[in-house]
């Protein structure tokens, strides 16, 4: 199934008598994901209204995130967020997703910038929520709710967003000398000073990695404290590439699985005390990313936060899912699809 307006799409789900799985790009399917009759929902793309004075862009959502991100640079402008998407990726999915990059620690996830949604539900009817300007703030706030569902709730057609000006210059320091957990306290210290860091990100080849953005001028004097801040951490230099496209895993090795751990900055070093050496880490030490032998579960300390295997054959998250949080869970899928037929993971 392939609708190309909101009018089929609901057709399709109120005709449909299987559970069927949303697919824009296929790029930010985890394992679980993906099963039942393919619903592609590419064809629902486009910009529908662009008002760079305004600062909001309303796009379908099949769009490809490339090609929004493409018309916004045009006229000096990025989205609200950051995020980072695979080739192929759709506004949809990054959405589903609440996809959010390294710039989360300034500027917040997806859901931060996205301001209104239309959706299709498990009823075939068309639900719209939020706005096209700033300053809606009616109604439930269903738009929030959207971000992160990941297909369990309905299916988007129509997203409306926050954009932002394209930073003038962007400077990236490096500390190539630490490790994850020595690079930990690097990031926090940068984080906690006020340089308006823009990303805080670790690689094993690289080391400590801190962004920062804005004009040129105002760049250059806040890595010149910065450095002095982090010279106790070990030897700080500028780096002229852009290692932050580096910060997605690609999950391509087929023998081992992907884990993507989400906890509190603060508690990081005594997460990666009880793992092997991180593939990645970002948002200061808050998002981890680990490599494990295949079909094998890390076994980590209690913490806030969970862990997720995004590749490999089965499902699985730790710590098991708060059963008040499960209840609310299932009970705002039988309101938005009472026949259970979107295929989303469980």
């Amino acid at each position: 199934m392939r609708p190309d307006s909101e009018e089929a799409l609901a057709a399709c789900i109120s005709d449909t008598r299987e559970a069927v799985s949303i697919v824009g790009g296929g790029t930010r399917l985890h394992p679980g994901e993906g099963a039942g009759a393919r619903l592609d929902v590419s064809g629902l793309s486009g910009i529908v209204l662009y008002e760079p004075e305004a600062l909001t862009v309303v796009v379908r959502a099949g769009t490809r995130l490339a090609d929004v991100q493409a018309a916004l640079a045009a006229e000096g402008q990025m989205l609200g967020f950051e995020p980072l998407g695979a080739p192929g990726s759709t506004i949809g999915g990054v959405v589903a997703a609440n996809a959010s990059g390294p710039r989360r620690v300034q500027a917040g996830a997806a859901r931060d910038a996205l301001i209104g949604v239309r959706f299709v539900d498990g009823n075939g009817d068309l639900i719209r929520n939020g706005g096209r300007v700033m300053k809606n703030v009616t109604g439930y706030d269903l738009v929030k709710l959207m971000a992160g569902s990941r297909g369990r709730l309905g299916v988007l057609t129509e997203l409306a967003f926050k954009t932002a000006p394209l930073p003038p210059l962007r400077c990236t320091l490096c500390l190539p000398g630490l490790d994850a957990a020595a690079a930990i306290a690097a990031l926090t210290d940068a984080l906690s000073a006020p340089f308006e860091v823009s990303g805080a990100a670790w690689l094993p080849d690289r080391g400590a990695l801190i962004r920062l953005e804005g004009l040129e001028r105002s760049v250059a004097i806040r890595a010149d404290a910065l450095r002095d801040r982090l010279a106790a951490h070990g030897e700080v230099v500028e780096v002229q590439d852009d290692p932050w496209l580096l910060l997605r895993p690609d999950g391509g090795d087929p023998d081992g699985d992907l884990w993507r751990i989400v906890c509190r900055p603060g508690e990081a070093a005594r997460v990666l005390s009880a793992l092997p050496a991180p593939v990645s880490m970002d948002w200061g030490g808050a998002l981890i990313h680990l490599r494990l032998p295949a079909d094998e579960m890390p076994v980590l300390p209690r913490f806030a936060g969970h862990a997720r295997r995004i590749t490999g054959a089965a499902p699985a998250v730790l710590p098991a899912p708060d059963p008040v949080v499960a209840r609310l869970d299932a009970g705002l899928r039988r309101r938005f699809d009472p026949r259970g037929i979107f295929a989303g993971a469980d």
